[in-house]
């Protein structure tokens, strides 16, 4: 699936206009946080990725990007994101695709920061997160909770069956009460048992349980690709969740 980039437009719905800007005017490699390097190719890059997200969200697709995104505040880069995708992609569906009310469900194995800050006070949005936690960037604890903010976090250690329970007590129930018109995912596959950056251990065939369940929510789903850091195995989870995702 090829995309056109985003428009400022676009991705001003979820990022102040004075951060896009700065980001366009970077003309040489810069640290924008500890962990969050950019060039001069960098602004293209985000906005072809967030472009990618929002045709996901048309299509019912899942666009394969990078920088991932949900790490990205309204006003500053943070963990290798600079522009939250499954954000963008979330309002564009509502002001072009006219749909009403959105659930995003991550289960990266850190905690989408970024998508909960953008949406926290919006009704329209339910924002769910199964991360491990304690971990990277520090939030999304129990007691971060909202009326459509669900934070599900789990013990290092937690392979298919934690993370199943977790998705068939918790998600599901809430995903269904909300009643979105669309389901988006920020599909993270760091939480993989042989990921070099985390403590999780789902294989290859929870990802695609998750999919197919996370799929089944809502009359429509897409998804974005967010972490996953073991080159090897990448490919093959990626493959494993679509498998869910159109089996649904």
């Amino acid at each position: 699936m090829e995309a056109a980039p985003a428009s400022a437009g676009d991705v001003e719905r979820c990022h102040a206009p004075s951060y896009v800007s700065s980001l366009a005017t970077i003309d040489h490699p810069v640290w924008l946080d500890a962990d969050t390097v950019a060039s001069e190719t960098s602004h293209e890059a985000a906005l072809l990725a967030a472009g990618a997200a929002t045709e996901a969200a048309r299509r019912g697709g899942f666009a394969l990007v990078r920088p991932p995104g949900h790490h990205a505040l309204p006003d500053r880069a943070m963990g290798f994101c600079l522009f939250d995708n499954v954000a963008i992609a979330a309002r564009y569906a509502q002001a072009e695709l006219g749909l009403g009310r959105i659930a995003i469900v991550d289960w990266d194995v850190h905690h989408g920061n970024g998508t909960e800050e953008i949406f926290r006070d919006d009704p329209s949005v339910l924002f769910v997160s199964l991360h491990q936690w304690p971990f990277y960037p520090g939030s999304g604890g129990p007691d971060d909770q909202g009326e459509t903010t669900l934070n599900v976090p789990l013990p290092a250690g937690c392979g298919d069956d934690e993370y199943l329970e977790a998705f068939a007590g918790t998600v599901e129930p809430a995903v269904r009460a909300f009643g979105p018109d669309l389901v988006l995912v920020s599909a993270g596959f760091d939480a993989h048992v042989e990921d070099p950056l985390a403590g999780m251990r789902v294989t290859a065939e929870g990802f695609r349980e998750l999919a197919r369940r996370t799929a089944s929510l809502g009359p429509r789903c897409a998804a974005v690709l967010e972490g996953g850091y073991d080159v090897r195995t990448l490919p093959g989870l990626v493959a494993a969740a679509l498998e869910g995702f159109t089996s649904a």
